[in-house]
């Protein structure tokens, strides 16, 4: 794919970037636009807010990376592969955006990331692995019970935000492998953006096209999706999975400031605890993930081949050599 000028002027700036700034930089964006919306709550609802920064959002990334529709017509089920993510970024982000109404930022944000966490431990095999789901759980009691009431029917939209949000990252794993660049990242998210607007239209209507509204939109858009989506894509090529997880751990947490400082939402101290506790949790299944995998490399080296069983001389000295990752 040829990318185009805004695309490497784009590279050439985060290029300068620590890659630890970049995802930290991603997370805050994301908080902040999640944050910023409720201003225009009043006039388009949250389902306008989702419309309209899907919309911009799409149409941002699509003039970043051009896609090419012989580029996916030459992959066999990439559309298919974008149509699906398109349809679960769409529902999640609906989902998210209701729940803020309903409950603050913070505890939305730490329901959703329990969604991502679930991903973490489904491959687990090993007695140690439950030590992360089981902080993680006492997390999310302290959250759902520690103070400020939380009403079921925000706690009950973030938990579908977080299923979305897994069957997401699930999907755009696949899409990502398949399609280079943000290609189908940005059509999905235009996608995204066309199964929302009935939704967005019925209860917005001519809101929709009020400047003021349009402002808040567009830097929803850029804060919230344009800016981490690129970062994130950028980062995951500099940093390994490990180091990007136990960054985003932190999303949570910086879900809740951003609620306290922009919306004013309070918590109470046993609530701040079960942010802490899920990210920790987070934090904690990523290493025991890396070391996992580590020693399934280890023990994938330390096979013998066919030909070295046959010579076990041979055998010796390459296991001498073996690195150990």
């Amino acid at each position: 794919m040829q990318e185009s000028g805004a695309t490497r002027g784009f590279a050439k700036v985060v290029g300068k970037v620590p890659a630890p700034g970049l995802v930290l930089g991603g997370v805050c964006g994301i908080q902040f636009g999640a944050a910023f919306a409720p201003r225009v709550y009043p006039q388009v609802g949250a389902a306008g807010v989702v419309f309209l920064r899907l919309l911009i959002a799409g149409v941002f990334l699509c003039l970043l990376w051009r896609p090419r529709r012989q580029a996916l017509r030459s992959v066999k089920g990439a559309w298919g592969t974008v149509i699906a993510a398109g349809a679960l970024l769409a529902a999640h982000h609906l989902a998210f955006y209701e729940a803020v109404k309903h409950i603050p930022l913070g505890a939305v944000a730490t329901i959703e990331f329990l969604g991502p966490f679930v991903i973490a431990l489904a491959g687990s095999r090993r007695l140690v692995d439950l030590l992360p789901a089981c902080l993680a759980a006492g997390g999310v009691l302290l959250l759902s019970g520690g103070g400020v009431p939380l009403a079921p029917g925000g706690l009950a939209l973030a938990a579908v935000a977080a299923s979305c949000w897994a069957g997401y990252i699930l999907v755009s794993s696949r899409m990502a492998r398949r399609l280079s660049g943000g290609q189908g990242l940005a059509l999905a998210v235009l996608w995204a953006a066309l199964l929302s607007a009935p939704y967005g239209v019925a209860h917005a209507g001519s809101a929709l096209l009020d400047p003021h509204v349009l402002w808040v939109a567009a830097v929803v858009a850029v804060a919230s999706s344009v800016l981490p989506y690129s970062l994130n894509l950028e980062a995951l090529r500099r940093i390994p999975p490990r180091v990007f997880g136990v960054l985003t751990s932190l999303e949570p947490a910086v879900g809740a400031l951003f609620g306290l400082l922009i919306l004013g939402q309070r918590l109470a101290w046993p609530q701040w605890l079960g942010i802490a506790s899920v990210a920790c949790a987070s934090i904690a299944a990523t290493y025991l993930g890396a070391g996992e995998r580590r020693s399934s490399r280890v023990r994938t080296k330390g096979k013998p081949s066919p030909r070295s069983s046959e010579h076990p001389s041979r055998a010796g000295s390459d296991g001498l050599k073996a690195p150990i990752e």
